[in-house]
C-alpha cells in the first residue's frame, strides 16, 4: 500500500516573510529506529507499510503534498533578544488535519542546513532525537500539552559534536510551531502588517471566537499558566524556556535538557547552560510571567491606542500571579487526594515539600508512596513526618475519594535521566531494546508495574546525572 499523508498545509499559503522555502538535505542510509503507529493512525496517515517510510521521514523522499520550509522566529534565549533565530535544524513538511479535526504540524528535525542555522550543520545525534522521542511521548500520556513524536530515524551518518556520533531525525508533530519568537520577529521589524496577519492566522486556528490583542494574550496566558503547574506537578524542569520555546497552543516544545527532578530541591538546575539557575525548577512560574510580557509588548502595535494596550496588558500579566498560586494549588492538592482545596491548603502542600527538601526525598516517590504503608520511610525526620500526616489524614476524612485521585495524580513512572542516558548509550552501542522497553512503560505511568520497578529507582550515587544537554 502506498504511504498517504492528508497533507492540508496553511502556514505555506501565509505570506513568503513568514518562512524559506527549502527542502531537507538528504541522508545515505534512513533506517527507522521508532514509528508510533497509533499517533499515525490518528493523524490519518496511511500505507505505513511502504518502504518510502524511512526514506520520507529522513527527508530523502517528499511524499506526495509535502511542501517543506523553515519557519522564521525571534527570540529571547536567557534574557537576551536575538532579532533572527528561525528553524536552524528542522523543516515543516506541512500539516494535517486529524481524525477529531485538529490540525497538527509534522516536522523534521534534524534534516540539514537552512537560512537560519547560524554556522550550524543542521543535524541531529541519535542522542537527543531518542529524548526528546521518550520524554515527549511520556509527557503525552502524564497528560501533559506536549509536541508528540512519530518516528525516529537513523542516518546512517556521523555527525561531529564533540567527536563523530550517530545521526538521527525526528518527526516530529505539534499543534502548531508558532512561539512568542513568531511574534517577536515582526515586532521588532516595526511589520505590523505582517504581524496581523500572524495575529489573524493563530486566532483561527488555536483560539476561535477570540476578537482582539488582549484577548489573545489572555488565553494564551492561561494555557501557559495551567501547562506550567502541570510541570511543577510532576517535578519537571524544562531547562530553556526561551521565548522562541514558548508555543501559543500551550504545548511544551523542546526536549533539550529538560529532566524530571530525582530529590526535591526547588533550586534543581540540570541544563549545562543555565549557569545563574534562570530556568530552576521554582523559577518558571516567573519566568512563564516573563515570556508573556514579551508576548505582551509584540502585540502592543495591534492595540488602536499604544498607550490603553500597555495598561490592558499589564493588567493581564500581573494578573497570572493570582491564576498561578490557585492552579499550583489546584494540581498538589490534588496529589494529596484533596478535590476542592481551600486556601489554608496551600501550608499542607508547602509543609511536605519542606519535609522533602530537608530529607531530600525523592519527589516521584514520595508523593506516590502517600497512598502505601511505605511513605514514612520516604523521609529522614520521620517524627516530623508523623505530625504532618495527622494533619493530612485529618483534612481528607471527608473526601470523597482521595485514594483514586492521588492514583490519578502521582505517577509511579517518569522518564529519569539515568535511565535515559542508559537508554542512549546502549543505543549508540546497537542494542535499541532498552529504548522500546522505556517507550513501553512509560506508556502507563499510573499503573502499578511489578514487572518494571527498576525504572522507579532513584539513582545511586554513580548513576546521578548532574547536567543535561540541547544536543546542538
Amino acid at each position: 500500500m502506498t504511504l498517504h499523508i492528508p497533507f492540508d498545509n496553511s502556514y505555506a499559503r501565509l505570506p513568503a516573510t513568514f518562512y524559506t522555502r527549502l527542502k531537507p538535505t538528504p541522508v545515505a542510509r534512513p533506517s527507522l529506529v521508532a514509528f508510533n503507529a497509533p499517533l499515525a493512525e490518528e493523524l490519518g496517515i496511511t500505507g505505513t507499510d511502504d518502504p518510502r517510510l524511512a526514506p520520507v521521514l529522513a527527508g530523502n523522499v517528499l511524499p506526495e503534498g509535502a511542501d517543506p520550509l523553515a519557519q522564521l522566529y525571534a527570540g529571547h534565549q536567557f534574557g537576551g533578544f536575538s532579532p533572527q533565530l528561525g528553524d536552524g535544524r528542522a523543516h515543516l513538511l506541512g500539516e494535517v488535519v486529524d481524525r477529531s479535526g485538529t490540525r497538527r504540524d509534522i516536522q523534521l528535525k534534524g534534516s540539514g542546513p537552512t537560512p537560519y542555522s547560524r554556522r550550524g550543520d543542521g543535524r541531529a545525534w541519535l542522542g537527543p532525537v531518542l529524548r526528546e522521542y521518550v520524554v515527549s511521548e511520556a509527557m503525552h500520556a502524564l497528560g501533559v500539552p506536549t509536541t508528540r513524536a512519530l518516528a525516529a530515524v537513523r542516518t546512517g551518518e556521523d555527525i561531529l559534536r564533540e567527536g563523530p556520533l550517530p545521526g538521527a531525525i525526528l518527526t516530529r508533530v505539534a499543534g502548531s510551531h508558532i512561539r512568542v519568537g513568531t511574534f517577536q520577529v515582526f515586532a521588532a521589524r516595526g511589520d505590523t502588517e505582517a504581524l496581523r496577519t500572524l495575529f489573524d492566522y493563530t486566532v483561527e486556528r488555536h483560539y476561535p471566537g477570540v476578537t482582539s490583542p488582549d484577548g489573545l494574550l489572555a488565553a494564551v496566558c492561561e494555557r501557559q499558566v495551567a501547562l506550567v503547574a502541570q510541570w511543577l506537578s510532576l517535578g519537571f524542569i524544562h531547562g530553556v524556556m526561551n521565548t522562541d520555546n514558548c508555543t501559543l497552543s500551550g504545548e511544551t516544545i523542546d526536549y533539550g535538557p529538560c529532566a524530571f527532578m530525582d530529590r526535591y530541591d526547588p533550586n534543581q538546575v540540570y541544563s549545562s547552560i543555565d549557569r545563574y539557575g534562570r530556568y530552576a525548577y521554582s523559577a518558571q512560574p516567573d519566568i512563564v510571567v516573563w515570556n508573556m510580557a514579551q508576548l505582551a509588548t509584540a502585540l502592543v502595535p495591534l492595540m488602536p491606542d499604544a498607550d490603553d494596550g500597555v495598561q490592558v496588558f499589564t493588567r493581564i500579566v500581573h494578573g497570572m500571579a493570582d491564576q498561578l498560586r490557585a492552579t499550583w494549588l489546584k494540581r498538589f492538592a490534588a496529589k494529596l487526594g484533596i478535590a476542592d482545596p481551600r486556601p489554608e491548603d496551600a501550608k499542607l502542600v508547602a509543609g511536605l515539600l519542606a519535609l522533602m527538601h530537608k530529607g531530600q526525598a525523592d519527589f516521584t516517590n514520595a508523593f506516590r508512596a502517600l497512598h502505601s504503608d511505605d511513605a514514612r520511610d520516604q523521609f529522614t525526620d520521620r517524627e516530623a513526618y508523623d505530625v504532618w500526616d495527622a494533619q493530612w489524614k485529618a483534612r481528607i476524612e471527608a473526601e470523597p475519594d482521595p485514594e483514586g485521585l492521588m492514583r490519578r495524580s502521582n505517577p509511579a513512572f517518569i522518564p529519569r535521566n539515568h535511565r535515559i542516558e542508559q537508554m542512549i548509550a546502549a543505543a549508540v552501542d546497537g542494542d535499541e531494546s532498552y529504548f522500546h522497553h522505556l517507550n513501553l512503560v512509560l506508556s502507563r505511568p499510573y499503573e502499578d508495574q511489578p514487572d518494571a520497578v527498576e525504572l522507579q529507582a532513584p539513582p545511586t550515587p554513580d548513576e546521578v546525572v548532574p547536567a543535561t544537554f540541547c544536543g546542538t
